[in-house]
């Protein structure tokens, strides 16, 4: 089909859905991803357990999705959905195609080139992020091996968040957030069928994450042929969008992805410490992030088309109290998902991993990080909000002075306290930090008044307050001792866990209710 010949693509809704519905579908389909992730690390517990196999995997698998996080969903996501927009807003139907095949064609060979020097040089990458490895020359080997069928997961799924950035765009968020479902069912495949016909088992991991790469990329394509925005690549550096775009990527890379360089820096010092440590990590660092993704990130999803439109048509007002929305919202779900975290630490470990290799002693050290992880959950969650707040106005010069600050303070921390509290001090570290971002990132967008409370803000809190107390309550009266949980079987802990969760949840939202907090106040437009 030529292009004279492809559908016109529509322009942005002028009603667009509403941003409590459309935060909902991405929560929807990010809770079916993030369940399915808990299901797929449940049976990577159940296979390979906290070893020496299972701490060389998650190396390979960090490395390129690290690199995800802070260049396809963060600096690239940051930087391309504002100038995307403004096309939208300001520009023709000719000129978003012309972007658009610009930046596929820039971004597909930068990619290229980069995933052929890591596969070359996979050994010196992963003596780079697991320096602790090097003294265990099986370990090390292992992890080089799986690091390079692992990296080309990068160029895939960076292409893939290409693709979902057009689609965000045009507040298409179901298909993007239903994608990394593909990736779970791809893993739990390879665990289940592919790895007991390969000599090191563990290597089917890696080959299921290169699969889920492929699979998500190739599942968005023909949802962009519907709207007529098929990538035509065209290498151009000096399109204006590029080099907006390009401009704006440099510092991004350090202001939106601060928490994963800080989650990288854990796994870095991990590696030194007693064998596990990476694993204790990993498994409570994905429990913390269920809540992170299935609303912070739906919320920071939704919002940035949503601001960076409402900056391009200079409405000021809209801009401040859709900040204040999404500020309101996070604190409504972040608040007791941080606190029920903290107090069922063990309960939840224990019910999603404690089986086959997962001895009692991985449970109890993963609900040591999974607190310190929990502290910060709240400061995570802010963090994915209010930095669209800048991006939007492709402000990048104030996030990476933030995140330089914050990447050096989690550096002390994490020195102050990997002594005396081993693992646990690196995810504490992270926490700190991260609460350190959140703070300079809400000061800064105060000062600017691109951020300014609504009225209601004070009665607001007290009924959060009421509410989470209740939620406590209720969790340590029908919460059993630790021991209980361990000894028990993965039925009655599964049963226990769902009445605890039932019960929580309910007298949550029953107090939110006396209180008297409505749906009503959060439906934004």
């Amino acid at each position: 089909m030529s292009q004279s010949e492809t559908p016109e693509a529509p322009n942005p809704p002028s009603r667009a859905p509403g941003l409590l519905r459309s935060s909902g579908v991405v929560g929807v389909m990010t809770m079916l991803s993030r369940v399915l992730g808990l299901v797929r690390d449940m049976v990577i517990a159940r296979y390979f357990g906290a070893g020496a196999s299972a701490d060389a995997f998650f190396v390979a698998f960090k490395i390129p999705n690290f690199l995800r996080r802070l260049f396809a969903e963060g600096a690239f996501n940051q930087a391309f959905i504002p100038v995307l927009s403004a096309y939208l807003t300001n520009g023709s139907v000719s000129e978003v195609r012309g972007l658009i095949n610009a930046v596929a064609g820039g971004l597909g060979l930068i990619l290229l080139a980069v995933t052929l020097v890591a596969m070359l040089g996979a050994p010196v990458l992963t003596g780079l992020f697991a320096p602790g490895f090097l003294d265990d020359g099986v370990k090390f080997a292992l992890a080089s091996d799986m690091l390079r069928i692992t990296f080309p997961y990068l160029l895939l799924i960076s292409l893939t968040a290409f693709a979902g950035a057009i689609l965000n765009s045009y507040d298409r968020f179901a298909v993007p957030a239903f994608t990394p479902v593909l990736l779970n069912l791809a893993m739990i495949g390879a665990a289940i069928f592919l790895s007991p016909l390969m000599q090191e088992p563990v290597m089917a991991l890696a080959w299921g994450v290169l699969i889920a790469g492929a699979l998500q990329l190739f599942f968005q394509l023909p949802f962009l042929m519907r709207l007529g925005l098929m990538p035509r690549p065209r290498v151009d550096y000096r399109h204006e969008g590029v080099i907006r775009i390009l401009k704006l990527m440099a510092p991004a890379l350090f202001g939106v992805s601060v928490s994963q360089i800080n989650l990288l820096l854990d796994t870095v010092l991990a590696s030194f410490l007693q064998t596990g440590s990476v694993s204790w990590l990993y498994y409570s660092d994905r429990l913390s992030e269920l809540p992170l993704g299935v609303f912070g990130i739906a919320i920071g999803t939704v919002i940035l088309p949503n601001l960076s439109r409402k900056h391009a048509a200079q409405s000021k007002e809209d801009f401040a109290a859709t900040v204040d929305w999404a500020v309101r919202a996070v604190l409504l779900i972040g608040v007791p998902a941080a606190l029920a975290l903290v107090l069922l630490a063990e309960p939840l470990i224990a019910t999603l991993f404690h089986y086959g290799a997962v001895t009692d002693l991985d449970v109890v050290m993963s609900a040591q990080s999974l607190r310190a992880y929990s502290l910060g959950l709240l400061a995570f969650m802010l963090i994915k909000v209010l930095a669209p707040g800048f991006f939007a106005r492709e402000d990048t010069k104030t996030p990476v002075k933030i995140g330089v600050i914050a990447m050096v303070a989690n550096m002390v921390f994490n020195l102050a306290l990997v002594f005396p509290l081993a693992h646990a001090g690196l995810a504490l570290a992270t926490s700190l930090s991260a609460w350190l971002n959140a703070m300079l990132l809400w000061r800064g967008l105060a000062r600017e008044g691109a951020w300014r409370p609504q009225p209601g803000a004070v009665r607001f809190l007290l009924q959060l307050l009421v509410a989470n107390v209740v939620l406590a309550v209720v969790i340590l009266v029908l919460s059993q001792p630790v021991p209980s949980w361990l000894a028990a079987s993965g039925v009655d802990r599964t049963l226990d866990m769902a009445i605890l969760v039932a019960a929580g949840a309910g007298a949550y939202f029953v107090a939110l209710g006396l209180v008297g907090m409505r749906v009503r106040h959060f439906r934004r437009r």
